[in-house]
């Protein structure tokens, strides 16, 4: 089954070797792409697949789909030393999801007003680069919501 992979925000698509972060710009996680939601007050982060929220944290999250596929989304890069200030969650641990549904609300210009990127990697875990298929290409714009990737 193809799964489709949306954007959880929007902003500006990066290809993933373009992330200046070596563990996500060398797929060291997973293959994916990345949004650079850009300078902007507040940002709504949303689930980018169906599933379950396997992992949940103010500024990253990891959701599992039925047919056992894990979709990751970093929000912003180095943004675990902020100790979740600046991060609402609207979700928990163990909830089913739509894609779609609000999960986190943060800051891209208050992350960069703090010398951290508000890059966002969007990874398939545990997937393979053959197996994604690419719909946007760098430098597109895209809104929550648009797919970025479908996962064979």
């Amino acid at each position: 089954m193809t799964l489709r992979v949306l954007a959880p925000v929007a902003g500006t698509v990066l290809a993933l070797e373009d992330v200046p972060d070596p563990v996500f710009s060398g797929a060291i996680v997973g293959p994916g792409i990345a949004v650079d939601p850009g300078d902007v007050a507040s940002v709504e982060a949303r689930s980018p697949v169906d599933g379950t929220i396997m992992k949940l944290h103010p500024h990253a999250f990891v959701v599992l789909t039925g047919e056992g596929q894990g979709v990751l989304v970093h929000l912003g890069l180095d943004t675990v030393q902020l100790g979740g200030e600046g991060f609402t969650l609207h979700a928990a641990e163990k909830d089913a999801v739509t894609a779609g549904q609000l999960l986190v609300t943060w800051s891209p210009k208050d992350v960069a007003a703090g010398g951290r990127s508000p890059v966002t990697p969007v990874i398939a875990l545990e997937g393979s680069a053959e197996a994604l298929t690419t719909v946007v290409a760098p430098g597109d714009a895209v809104a929550a919501g648009d797919e970025l990737f479908s996962w064979e």
